[in-house]
């Protein structure tokens, strides 16, 4: 038996189905294109119309305007997906996310309200709705044969992880959305292993929610920033490693960098030091010899 590492992800094969929220531009439209590009039929749900208009529309590649934040508008995709793939659902991309300033100083907390409804309760919302169909699929192929392998992929952040001063709301949405992967992951290893569960943490990613232009003039793309592309790349590559845990470096950040900083984050914990010393003045020196000593 060959021991080579496949060449594309298990749930990633010809005539599957998958569905990619935030889909319509960034690292959702380059996974869209991946997938595509392997010969599964994709729909893209996304609530920008102008970037959903923009695409291409074929028998492939279909689209969905929602706002993931509303769970009305599952509903509606579930009877879609129900009409367009006949229930089959293989790859369920969960990434949609926004990034608006919050702030304790601020006392409207709308920012921090709708901050969690897209980037904690879309996937929810996403995960309760359609997880019954990837679980069905991968049961079973329509002849009562067993079915391709499903997979959940949800896209999280470094900043779920190290929690950097700045925006709290953010960091909170995304630390919460990495605690319910981790989660869904250890109970679908045992109450259904042929769906596999990815958390997806993109590093500096040159993106229309880090700066590149959803329209008009394209910015020029910083030197530490990775493509979107890239990311896919990376996310593949881990798939296929059987890996929960796809943590993308980028031009100016290693992964041993990113796995020292992690550690060194939890050691304010463990060691019962203040919160978020590495970015404490008074700890600036300390932390930064700290994490270059670590032996990760």
């Amino acid at each position: 038996m060959s021991s080579s590492t496949p060449s594309a992800p298990a749930a990633f094969q010809k005539g599957n189905t998958a569905l990619i929220t935030g889909g319509a531009s960034g690292i959702g439209l380059a996974l869209a294109k991946r997938l595509l590009s392997y010969g599964l039929r994709v729909l893209i749900a996304d609530k920008d119309i102008s970037s959903l208009s923009s695409l291409s529309s074929s028998p492939d590649l279909l689209t969905f305007e929602m706002d993931v934040s509303n769970l009305e508008s599952w509903t509606r995709l579930k009877s879609h997906i129900d009409d367009v793939f006949h229930g089959q659902l293989n790859v369920l991309a969960l990434n949609a996310g926004r990034y608006i300033p919050t702030s304790f100083s601020n006392p409207d907390p709308t920012n921090f309200y709708e901050t969690m409804q897209t980037n904690l309760f879309g996937v929810i919302n996403g995960v309760t709705t359609l997880l019954p169909l990837v679980q069905a699929t991968a049961k079973e192929d329509g002849k009562g044969k067993k079915g391709a392998k499903g997979a959940v992929i949800i896209t999280g952040s470094k900043q779920g992880i190290t929690n950097p001063p700045a925006n709290p709301a953010y960091n909170a949405s995304k630390a919460a959305v990495r605690s319910l992967a981790e989660h869904l992951s250890f109970d679908l290893a045992k109450e259904h292993p042929d769906v596999s569960v990815h958390l997806l943490v993109p590093g500096w990613t040159f993106t229309g929610m880090t700066g590149a232009a959803t329209s008009g003039a394209q910015k020029e793309k910083p030197k530490g920033a990775w493509w979107p592309e890239q990311v896919v790349d990376y996310l593949e590559e881990k798939m296929k490693e059987g890996k929960f845990y796809a943590i993308c470096p980028d031009n100016d950040v290693t992964e041993d960098m990113d796995k020292r900083r992690m550690v060194w984050a939890m050691g304010d914990v463990v060691e019962n030091r203040p919160p978020l010393t590495r970015w404490r003045p008074e700890w600036k020196e300390k932390a930064e010899e700290g994490i270059n000593k670590l032996d990760v």
